[in-house]
């Protein structure tokens, strides 16, 4: 089994995207396959529910409009 523990020394930046402050090692997740930090659990939560947001929403814009319903 492959070991998927991320680890702080693999993140791509040094500070958290939202708030500035440092990043910390129980808030790291993975975006388009980096490591990416954040300050707390809350900021890493808030990132990754924003993309899953804009995600949804791209999918759904790509959806033909027959598939919609629309002519």
């Amino acid at each position: 089994m492959a070991d998927t523990t991320l680890h702080i020394e693999n993140a791509v930046n040094e500070t958290c995207p939202w708030s500035g402050k440092p990043i910390a090692a129980d808030s790291l997740t993975l975006y388009r396959g980096e490591v990416v930090g954040f300050c707390n659990p809350g900021c890493r939560d808030k990132f990754e529910a924003a993309i899953n947001h804009f995600e949804k929403a791209i999918a759904d814009r790509d959806v033909p409009l027959i598939a919609k319903g629309i002519d």
